[in-house]
């Protein structure tokens, strides 16, 4: 998933959620979980991480994580974490899909900004039918990435992730091109955007320096060099052309 930022949109009260009834807020939870565990190597996800990925109170979690655990979502263990389990992370990749799918439907069908279609999909992945999920996918011609380059989970469940490096760890002076922002928040994306840094656009690392937290690079097509924090750099992935 950095990801897809999820929030939750209604209070973590649901109790006893299934598959076809799961609400807006159990997707939301086990969609954090699934992108948490991503990020942690599949090892279990800490009730602080979830806290500050979802932006609710520890006890919230914590509450939230119990009830899960009963329906048979998650396998959560007091004071070591939480891991979805098989039907979890079947229903947690199914609600990513539809998020991503949503995502490059707008970008590509109705030409909305890439920074700004991650809060309309958010709310759109838990109303559109499965149908139209599919129709969406078929007219987009079976896409394998998003508009920020995330993989999309195929309809049996599949997400293809591959490694690649960021502009913090890729060689110097050698020519890749941009292929995934892990950060779509709107703020961060349109930061790109002005300094060139678009999917495809073609970069080359000219200098890092650790001491002044920055990354200078050059960027095909413009005169000046565009210049990033580490931080910043560590959330866009490359390839080498």
């Amino acid at each position: 998933m950095s990801r897809d930022q999820h929030k939750p949109r209604s209070p973590a009260g649901a109790t006893q959620p299934s598959r076809r009834a799961a609400t807006s807020t159990v997707e939301d939870y086990l969609k954090s979980v699934l992108a948490l565990e991503g990020e942690s190597d599949g090892s279990r996800v800490g009730m602080g991480a979830l806290s500050e990925d979802l932006r609710v109170a520890p006890g919230t979690v914590t509450a939230m994580m119990k009830t899960l655990s009963e329906s048979g979502l998650v396998d959560y263990e007091p004071y070591s974490g939480v891991r979805l389990t098989g039907r979890g992370h079947r229903l947690a990749v199914h609600v990513l899909r539809r998020h991503r799918l949503i995502e490059l439907f707008l970008v590509e069908v109705l030409e909305l900004d890439w920074a700004e279609v991650h809060e309309e999909a958010e709310l759109l992945e838990h109303a559109v039918s499965d149908r139209l999920i599919e129709r969406m996918d078929e007219m987009l011609g079976f896409p394998e990435v998003d508009p920020h380059g995330d993989p999309i989970p195929s309809s049996s469940g599949e997400v293809r992730e591959e490694t690649q490096p960021s502009l913090v760890d890729c060689d110097e002076r050698k020519a890749y091109r941009v292929v995934r922002v892990l950060d779509q928040s709107a703020g961060f994306l349109r930061t790109l955007e002005r300094s060139g840094l678009i999917l495809g656009a073609q970069v080359e690392v000219r200098e890092r320096s650790a001491e002044a937290d920055a990354v200078e690079l050059a960027v095909a097509g413009r005169d000046q060099p565009a210049v990033l924090g580490f931080r910043a750099a560590a959330k866009v992935r490359v390839a080498v052309i």
